[in-house]
């Protein structure tokens, strides 16, 4: 008989697992040595924790190890031309704009921006690899090294905002994930990555023609917020978020925020790819059209400011250039759907990712009570935002119970999870538009 026992896991590594945790454990020591005298009990609590749990996730997927790496040297390059000039309280942050590195790449502002070209012109590629057939595989694994691109660039910068937010005064400095242009850099990279991991994960880089149209969607509300509002500067933190509570709830809603929205976009592609035309010309493309239709009527007659009325028409512009988009993949659906994977793992994949945001999403609603406690004296107080959060929170419960207690396959979880990304946007960008509460400081 073999008695022979197999390693432990923690013995199975390879070199270059273990190069990744001494690394890993490095940068955390660099951390500590150099910026711990900015940092609370709470935030050194949260850098502890990250540290292991980047390794964990490292050895996971091995791509991600790559990635830390890059943004780390990267990260630390901006830093260090940062600090080779110094004022009378830190860097120098017109180095920004007078060092060429800096300003073409590293500095902030500049490495979001090549997240928004790199994220676009990803996007670009794989619906090139739709009309280009016998080029696909090129175009699509194009495609995937610039989302990884993209990736890198939002990780580079908001970093790098990190450490400028620190450089203007002692008071002012925190974790870029407080307005709605930082957060929109998060939903940007967390999106782009899960929509990676899935496709490595099932074989599958078709998707990414349709995951990352709801990223480029992003980079493009990103681009106008910041042109049309100076979004991008830096500034202090209103009263209510000045709170460890939005290192670790923000991150956390986001989590779920990508994964609900890159599960709509692979409920789009399974419902193009199986739904009668009809259906979908109702579903699909009416819908837009309605709701250009309300925001008219809203914009016309609802009475509003003149800024919310702009913002109404812009809206509906955006949903009928969105309408008229669906209305062509319609016609074209047969072409646009024909590299898409099997049912069986579109389906699986859209479980999945509603699985692990739902999960990742409860998470942040408790996290948000507990910093509404501390906040406002009471973990509960049915603000609108609040309010919605519960909203979305019960329809991927509901999904889910479907799911798992009454075998919910096919169509209807499809059209199911594509309504619940319009029920996700709302809570998240139409209460800010159209509602005022506790949640005031982040209205548009």
């Amino acid at each position: 008989m073999n008695t022979t026992t197999a390693p432990l896991p923690m013995l199975r590594r390879s070199p270059a697992d273990w190069a990744f945790a001494a690394l890993t454990l490095i940068g955390l020591a660099l951390a500590f040595w150099r910026y711990s005298a900015s940092m609370d009990g709470y935030e050194q609590a949260i850098l502890l924790g990250a540290a292991p749990a980047l390794i964990a996730l490292g050895w996971f997927w091995a791509p991600l190890r790559t990635l830390t790496v890059i943004v780390g040297a990267a990260s630390l390059l901006a830093l260090a031309l940062y600090s080779g000039k110094t004022d009378g309280f830190g860097a120098d942050l017109q180095a920004g704009e007078q060092l060429f590195l800096l300003k073409y790449a590293l500095a902030s502002q500049s490495a979001i921006l090549w997240m928004a070209f790199l994220t676009l012109l990803s996007t670009l590629f794989y619906w090139a690899a739709l009309a280009w057939r016998g080029q696909a595989a090129m175009l699509e694994a194009s495609a995937t090294k610039l989302a990884w691109g993209a990736v890198a660039m939002a990780l580079i910068g908001t970093l790098v905002r990190w450490f400028e937010s620190h450089q203007i005064a002692p008071d002012i400095g925190h974790i870029p994930v407080s307005n709605l242009y930082e957060v929109f850099v998060l939903f940007v990279w967390m999106t782009t990555l899960f929509h990676l991991y899935y496709a490595e994960r099932f074989g599958t880089r078709a998707l990414g023609a349709w995951v990352m149209l709801v990223v480029s969607a992003a980079v493009g509300f990103l681009l106008w917020y910041s042109a049309s509002r100076g979004a991008h500067e830096i500034q202090p933190l209103v009263p209510a978020l000045q709170s460890w509570w939005m290192k670790i709830h923000v991150p956390a809603n986001f989590v779920g925020y990508g994964c609900f929205a890159l599960a709509a976009m692979v409920a789009m592609a399974f419902l193009l790819k199986t739904q009668p035309a009809r259906s979908l010309w109702i579903g699909l493309v009416a819908l837009p059209l309605g709701l250009v239709l309300v925001l008219l009527v809203f914009a016309q007659f609802g009475g509003f400011s003149e800024t919310t009325t702009a913002g109404l028409l812009a809206w509906a512009r955006k949903f009928g250039g969105l309408g008229l988009f669906l209305a062509a993949c319609v016609a074209l659906r047969a072409r646009v759907t024909a590299r898409l994977p099997e049912l069986p793992v579109l389906d699986e994949l859209m479980y999945r990712a509603i699985a692990l945001g739902f999960a990742f999403f409860t998470i942040a609603t408790i996290l948000g009570a507990f910093w509404a406690a501390e906040a406002w004296g009471g973990y509960w107080s049915w603000d609108p935002k609040e309010t919605w959060a519960l909203i979305v929170w019960l329809n991927y419960a509901a999904w889910l119970h479907m799911r798992l207690i009454k075998g919910l396959r096919g169509a209807m979880g499809a059209w199911w999870a594509l309504v619940g990304l319009l029920v996700t946007t709302f809570a998240f960008l139409g209460v800010n538009m159209f509602l005022s509460g506790l949640h005031s400081y982040g209205e548009l």
